[in-house]
């Protein structure tokens, strides 16, 4: 199991996957506007998404839980 973390304090713009996606490790899942740029978060393992704890238009915090991957 592994996490789906915010690098960086931003807003979550884009959410590629839903609850039951299967994601290879390194899909892009969920993009993350900070300062201006778009950032790309990517699946840290392979594997199927079991939550997704965010949504579009969410400010998250560094480090905060975005997605779970089983």
């Amino acid at each position: 199991m592994a996490n789906v973390e915010a690098p960086m304090v931003g807003k979550i713009i884009a959410i590629n996957v839903e609850v039951g996606a299967t994601v290879e490790e390194d899909d892009e899942v969920m993009v993350l506007e900070s300062m201006k740029m778009e950032n790309p978060i990517f699946a840290p393992e392979s594997g199927t998404i079991k939550e997704i704890n965010c949504k579009v238009g969410d400010v998250v915090n560094q480090g905060d839980i975005l997605a779970v991957i089983e």
